[in-house]
């Protein structure tokens, strides 16, 4: 018998923040935090948006064969309070 490996979904995130953030160490952990259990973080970024604001990327990997865990990722993220905005970037699909 032939075991099919699911893949996975990579999904990346512009998290904007309320205020001008020069370390975005507290609000990476809080991000962290909200990541459902199957999940795993692959990546941070930071963009400058202007007049010294930056957003923070974070690329996250879901299975595809759980539904719901994006939405919730993204309802958490969301209520954290220092969070002004999170916009997703680009959804892709990995079997890896």
């Amino acid at each position: 018998m032939v075991k099919i490996k699911m893949g996975h979904i990579i999904v990346t995130y512009k998290v904007f923040p309320e205020d001008i953030m020069d370390n975005f160490d507290e609000l990476k952990k809080k991000i962290e935090k909200c990541l459902p259990e199957s999940s795993s973080l692959e990546g941070y970024g930071e963009e400058p948006i202007a007049f010294g604001l930056k957003a923070l990327l974070v690329q996250i990997k879901f299975p595809e064969d759980i539904t719901g865990l994006v939405d919730i990722f993204e309802n958490q993220i969301q209520r954290i309070d220092t969070v002004s905005q999170v916009q997703t970037l680009m959804v892709r699909r990995t079997s890896r």
